[in-house]
């Protein structure tokens, strides 16, 4: 967060008297006006996340896509998450307590099915609950239990790389490269964090892979990279970070209650609910501009604050379907969203374009005020 630190004659001599550790952290104030942010996508493959704090704005942490791949969670219980801005899936390996013995052989007809975009409601288990509530999810990776036999082993798909820039029209994405490849996982519990097996899906014997994951809990998850066989930091310190920017495997409907599973999503935006940051969507009649303008704190209506789905702003902040008169993908001109962050502070904030002077997607601008 963005901090305000006094110095003075008087506050050196009495130093030694301060009841504030050099390890504490000062206190965090908001920032004392509104900001404008561009938001370092990375153009049309979106090849980047973005994690901002707005009390910290000029601050981002920005990771590629491809720099992890499984996040383990620094809490008490014992869950594991995949890089859903891959579009990664997982699914078990039946009758697999053998890490060693599994083959590509094996696992051909599961390939098939543990997809993203197959517009099949049953490819929902193969992906981490899309509302971010994975302590409770029955998809993706199970709770890891303490005793090592009852941790399956898993046929993990690696997603998409990142593609090339080139030949992307104006307007368009191209989110999905060529496909990363598949591993064969398993996650058992270890001294304060986990132990990774993992492995090419013929690997055998010394051929496969270990690894010691710490729980670090400055953090709220230690993230490792399958490809490179090491830990990465990507998100900040736990409220270090109110709104991620990131490419997004999310749940899509063919009507109002009927699924077609799981698919992929552009431009999308995450909120830090697991350290308290919620957001609700205000929707404008009138002015835009006037309606933005005129919202203060007293206006803030706390009912609304979604906190227990990190979708909140997700893609409500844009369209990719529209008129000849109103030509796609663009930014909705009837909205904008308040805030609360991690450290209790109110925000206004409302988005102002997803594309460059030439038209190109993954050029995002928001700007935001304190209440």
């Amino acid at each position: 967060m963005k901090y305000l630190k006094i110095f003075s004659i008087l506050s050196i001599m009495v130093a030694t008297q301060s009841c504030l550790s050099a390890d504490e952290d000062p206190v965090p104030v908001p920032p004392m006006t509104g900001s404008e942010v561009n938001v370092k996508v990375g153009g049309p493959t979106e090849p980047n996340q973005v994690w901002i704090d707005l009390s910290d704005y000029t601050n981002p942490a920005v990771n590629s896509r491809t720099d992890w791949d499984l996040g383990f969670y620094t809490g008490d219980e014992f869950r594991v998450i995949m890089n859903g801005s891959l579009a990664m899936t997982v699914i078990k390996i039946p009758n697999a307590a053998d890490i060693t013995k599994v083959k590509d052989a094996d696992v051909t007809s599961l390939k098939e099915i543990a997809q993203v975009g197959t517009f099949d409601a049953a490819n929902m288990k193969y992906i981490d609950n899309p509302n971010g509530d994975f302590l409770n999810q029955t998809s993706g990776i199970d709770a890891i239990k303490e005793n090592d036999a009852d941790n399956p082993v898993y046929l993990i798909n690696l997603g998409r790389e990142i593609p090339s820039a080139a030949n992307i029209g104006a307007g368009s994405v191209s989110l999905s490269g060529d496909p990363r490849g598949w591993k064969k996982i398993q996650i058992l519990r270890a001294q304060n964090g986990y132990k990774i097996r993992y492995a090419d899906l013929n690997a055998t014997g010394t051929d496969i892979k270990e690894y010691i994951i710490t729980k670090d809990t400055e953090y709220n998850f230690s993230f490792f990279n399958l490809k490179t066989g090491t830990p990465v930091k990507i998100q900040p310190k736990k409220k270090r970070w109110d709104l991620a920017f990131t490419t997004f495997t999310n749940e899509v409907f063919m009507g109002p209650t009927t699924s077609a599973g799981s698919y992929f999503y552009a431009d999308f935006v995450t909120t830090n609910t697991l350290n308290g940051v919620g957001a609700y969507q205000v929707s404008v009649t009138g002015n835009l501009e006037q309606a933005y303008t005129a919202f203060k704190l007293k206006d803030v209506e706390p009912a609304k604050f979604v906190f227990n789905d990190h979708r909140a702003i997700g893609d409500k902040w844009r369209t990719t379907t529209g008129t000849s008169a109103n030509p796609v993908p663009f930014v909705y001109s009837d909205r904008f969203f308040v805030l609360k962050d991690a450290e209790g502070f109110y925000f206004k904030l409302r988005f102002n374009k997803m594309k460059d002077e030439n038209g190109n997607r993954g050029y995002t601008n928001f700007e935001f005020e304190p209440l």
